[in-house]
């Protein structure tokens, strides 16, 4: 690998704090532009440049298949499966197959580092990027902080550091940039550990969220919305709170995602090695894509602690999609008793597994070409992949 010594972007100077991000308002705060690496934010950020077709191809050495329906939506794999962990880590947002991947990593010395997210002293949800080096940093990480996080902003300590072997966990916006940059790090090896993410907010946009939602938003610990068509809950005293999908007050709650993900077609994480979420797996399972064989290198540190069976798909997704797409439009919420009711049907009748991915998929490309063509028409053509176009492509949208 080259001498980056003399690397450009050195000279160039991040962003202070509360500046106009080159992405303007559709800026996902991932955090490229805290660092000296702003110096390639027009072909890194995936709202400026949207690179995912060519960066698949060079990240797992060929592109996605198109005519292949799992590959169409889950984007380029070698295999797919669900899984949950023997022996769950207390306290995880699942049973902890992330954290366990990353500190075997570290334990074995495949890595010198992980970069991970931990929360701030003062609150729980602030995320917080940290290089971990330890396992007791790896699992201080564990639980989704479901905001917006800098975690690309340790990328000049990561090259001023020396480190050579690197774990990175993040989500898609921050795993595209990352991989237009990696070159430019001084790795020897880079591993990516991908997690799928749908909607996200600003702080202020979840306090908002849980204020309107929740009973209790003061003991909220993590959350998530789940197969059964419910937000699950988990409260501080161990107790789980669940509330209809159908019942949450769009009208107050439309405005709190951020408008990057609102423009975002990636939710799967297509440029990570590995992928381990829970959008493709029946509820209480968690959902794996091994992307590649680096992905599959990394499953494999783990596999012996892991219960795992095949991916399971079941319930027609689309007359929910085309009758979701105009209600999310006219933010309609119904009566609670009517939402609980229709939660109930759906549970027994509804889409599950790779079905519910699709589901959700299918609903929120709609939502999101919906709001590109309306609020960034100029951007539509170039910056909706062709993947997202031939999915939206079934459904009747609303002018």
């Amino acid at each position: 690998m080259t001498s980056i010594d003399s690397s450009k972007h050195k000279r160039a100077k991040a962003l202070k704090p509360g500046s106009v991000r080159p992405a303007k308002e559709l800026c996902s705060e991932c955090g490229l532009c805290d660092t000296y690496y702003i110096h390639y934010v027009k072909e890194a950020c995936a709202f400026i440049t949207q690179r995912i077709d060519e960066l698949e191809t060079t990240t797992h050495n060929r592109p996605r298949n198109l005519e292949n329906e799992n590959e169409l939506y889950f984007g380029v794999h070698q295999e797919m499966m669900s899984a949950r962990k023997q022996q769950p880590i207390e306290g995880a947002q699942w049973t902890g197959i992330v954290s366990s991947i990353a500190i075997e990593m570290l334990n074995r010395g495949l890595v010198e580092g992980v970069v991970c997210v931990q929360n701030t002293k003062e609150d729980r949800f602030q995320p917080m990027p940290i290089i971990a080096r330890t396992a007791e940093q790896i699992l201080a990480a564990k639980v989704n902080k479901p905001t917006l996080s800098p975690n690309l902003s340790v990328l000049e300590e990561i090259e001023k550091s020396g480190m050579k072997r690197l774990l990175v966990i993040g989500v898609g916006c921050q795993i595209q940039a990352l991989r237009a940059v990696e070159k430019k790090l001084g790795l020897e090896k880079l591993y990516v550990l991908g997690t799928p993410c749908v909607d996200n907010v600003t702080r202020a946009g979840l306090q908002k969220f849980l204020e309107t939602t929740s009973r209790s938003p003061e003991t909220v610990v993590s959350y998530e919305f789940m197969q059964d068509f419910r937000v699950h809950f988990k409260h501080e005293d161990g107790s789980e709170e669940t509330v209809p999908f159908f019942g949450l007050k769009t009208n107050v709650l439309k405005d709190i995602f951020a408008p990057s993900c609102m423009s975002c077609f990636d939710y799967v994480n297509s440029l990570a090695d590995i992928v381990v979420g829970y959008m493709g797996a029946p509820y209480q399972w968690q959902w794996i894509v091994v992307r590649n064989d680096t992905g599959k290198e990394m499953l494999e540190l783990v596999k012996d602690q892991l219960h795992t069976q095949p991916v399971m798909s079941q319930g027609n997704r689309k007359p929910a999609v085309q009758q979701s797409i105009p209600a999310y439009d006219q933010a309609v919420t119904l009566p609670m008793w009517a939402a609980k009711l229709m939660g109930v049907v759906i549970d027994k009748i509804g889409p599950k597994g790779l079905e519910y991915a699709r589901f959700s998929i299918d609903s929120h490309f709609a939502r999101n070409y919906l709001y590109v063509k309306r609020n960034h028409g100029e951007k539509l053509e170039a910056h909706v992949p062709e993947f997202a176009k031939r999915i939206v492509e079934q459904y009747k949208l609303p002018e």
